[in-house]
């Protein structure tokens, strides 16, 4: 009897913490929600978002002549899927200020005489420039190119099946011709690094005062609530900086990663981008009640961060609205730039629009995390 007697008494105390855990899962709706929006949120980015072999990918190109075979050849490279013609340039040089600034990733130019010297059998040549940056976007595409043509040309009877083809495609993988994957990786792990540090450091720094009861003696000191706020965030900024030291410096000597551009742009750059991710860290911070919040909410914004920037997946190979919610994330415009200005040797000229959204993005952030600061004091 007294058996039965602790065994029931062993079930009814297991019961009565089940149940008190699942109401303070209930009151805790932070970390409920996160439960249900993650594998959802997985689900849907990597079942819709996510394309290992990406299409429809932004192509310019430049016809100094609009015959027959130009037609041919242009409308079989679109009918592949792989690329989109997004513009018409007038000339090369419009062509690579297109490429340095990621607004195309291809570029097309048809030459002069080229269907005169195909019909003569003089083995004119068609130009295609790639930005090979990053090898995954573009591989699929040149490795088809060379049949779609021949058939196209074959289908027109501008040569002849039977024997060899009477042209040559020349390509240019530009940036990174011999494919190597560190060139493109190792930018882009500087910019979800600091994202990664960056959010959850400022989020943990605040929501850790509020826990242990210190921020309200630091309010009753005098200093001004945006004092604090910027006293919190400006050790994060020296300590991101000297993240993105340390990445960049590892990644040049180790996988020599070269730096093609201006290394006071590339610094401005990183900084903006680190401020945006302290700020938007600082905002999750006042909307947490405890530190286990501070990471959820962290996590819930790194993960479309890294795979909706073009990180790990093509950007341009991504649905439009996954692309939109994209342009909305600071780490796809500090990617373009962090790549275009070590590898392409990008200016401003060529990254002012991704400047210029960085600074938005930034902006608002801080606007938010000031607001929200000022709003969880009264």
């Amino acid at each position: 009897m007294s058996a039965l007697t602790a065994t029931a008494g062993f079930a009814r105390r297991v019961g009565a913490m089940i149940v008190k855990e699942f109401i303070q899962l209930r009151r805790d709706r932070v970390t409920f929600a996160t439960m249900i929006m993650i594998p959802l949120l997985q689900l849907i980015l990597f079942g819709y978002a996510i394309n290992t072999t990406p299409r429809h990918l932004p192509t310019a190109v430049f016809a100094h002549e609009n015959t027959d075979a130009s037609r041919a050849i242009l409308a079989a490279l679109r009918n592949t899927a792989f690329f989109d013609f997004v513009k018409e340039v007038g000339s090369a040089d419009e062509a690579e200020h297109m490429i340095r600034a990621g607004e195309v990733l291809f570029f097309v130019e048809i030459p002069a005489g080229f269907e005169r010297a195909l019909r003569r059998g003089d083995q004119p040549q068609l130009l295609v420039a790639a930005d090979a940056t990053d090898p995954v976007g573009s591989a699929n595409a040149l490795a088809a190119l060379a049949g779609v043509v021949s058939s196209a040309l074959v289908r027109e009877r501008f040569v002849d099946a039977a024997g060899d083809m009477p042209f040559e495609i020349v390509q240019h993988r530009r940036y990174n011709p011999a494919g190597t994957s560190q060139l493109n990786i190792v930018p882009g792990l500087l910019g979800t690094i600091l994202t990664m540090t960056m959010l959850i450091y400022t989020a943990l720094s605040v929501t850790r005062e509020t826990e242990r009861g210190t921020m309200e003696s630091l309010l009753s000191m005098p200093i001004h609530p945006v004092e604090i706020m910027l006293g919190k965030i400006i050790p994060y900024v020296l300590v991101g900086i000297v993240q993105a030291i340390l990445i960049l410096g590892s990644g040049m000597v180790l996988f020599g990663v070269p730096l093609e551009g201006s290394a006071i742009f590339l610094a401005a750059a990183t900084l903006l981008f680190i401020t945006a991710n302290l700020s938007i860290g600082y905002t999750f911070s006042t909307l947490a009640q405890n530190q286990l919040q501070a990471v959820q909410m962290s996590f819930m914004f790194f993960l479309p961060s890294i795979l909706l920037s073009g990180f790990m997946f093509p950007f341009s190979g991504m649905p439009a609205w996954a692309q939109w919610i994209g342009e909305g994330l600071p780490l796809t415009h500090y990617l373009r730039m962090v790549r275009g200005i070590l590898l392409k040797g990008s200016g401003f000229g060529d990254l002012k629009v991704d400047a210029a959204a960085l600074v938005a993005l930034m902006l608002l952030a801080m606007g938010i995390a000031v607001a929200r600061f000022r709003q969880t004091l009264d």
